[in-house]
């Protein structure tokens, strides 16, 4: 009985010993990557929004020199694929036009902006939270950067089909996302409520201030 119990004890013993071992372990493991977004990096954008023209010629001058430092994005966003688009528009989604394509907004000086990476499949909120305050940018600043890369070239926006993200306020003041992707023939953009659950893929861009 003695002899027993002894083995018992024993093997009890060696389970206890190899328990805390593998506690020891995982405490020692590096700690798994929780953030969505690498680290940003600085990028400025110094185009200014271009002075409209009046429709009337013969509007009041007060109001002219106002709307002169507007950004009216239905001006500027526009399907147009032709050699002598401003910006090379191949596709424009219905929600885009409906909230965003209405909007106009002050004309403001050049800011500086921040372009992270995603880690991994992240939805709008999850993003949102880790920008805390500097998630928030303009139509005008969207138009900055696609007036860059015009035709697709390199440069800030990536043109691999991946999604570079925008989080903006549509005309009614709702916080939306707007995605650019370059398809080809010109640039796609699209726009969607910042609530759900859908996922931006990894390796999209997320343009913060």
């Amino acid at each position: 009985m003695r002899r027993r119990l002894g083995q018992v004890l024993c093997s009890t013993l060696l389970l206890l010993t190899a328990g805390n071992a593998r506690l020891a372990a995982i405490e020692n493991e590096p700690a798994a990557n929780s953030t969505a977004l690498g680290a940003g990096t600085n990028v400025s954008c110094s185009q200014r929004a271009t002075p409209v023209e009046p429709a009337d010629p013969s509007a009041d001058s007060s109001v002219t020199a106002t709307i002169s430092h507007k950004f009216i994005a239905s001006q500027r966003f526009r399907e147009n694929t032709s050699p002598a688009a401003e910006v090379k528009i191949s596709w424009l989604g219905a929600t885009f036009v409906r909230r965003f394509a209405v909007k106009i907004e002050d004309d403001t000086n050049d800011v500086a902006f921040q372009i992270h990476v995603l880690n991994k499949a992240s939805s709008d909120n999850q993003l949102i939270a880790e920008l805390h305050d500097r998630y928030e940018t303009r139509l005008a600043d969207v138009w900055c950067f696609l007036k860059l890369q015009a035709n697709g070239e390199d440069g800030a926006l990536q043109t691999n089909a991946v999604p570079n993200i925008f989080f903006v306020r549509d005309a009614a003041g709702e916080l939306g996302a707007v995605d650019t992707i370059w398809g080809g023939a010109g640039w796609e953009i699209g726009a969607s409520p910042v609530r759900g659950q859908r996922e931006w893929p990894s390796g999209s861009h997320v343009i913060s201030r």
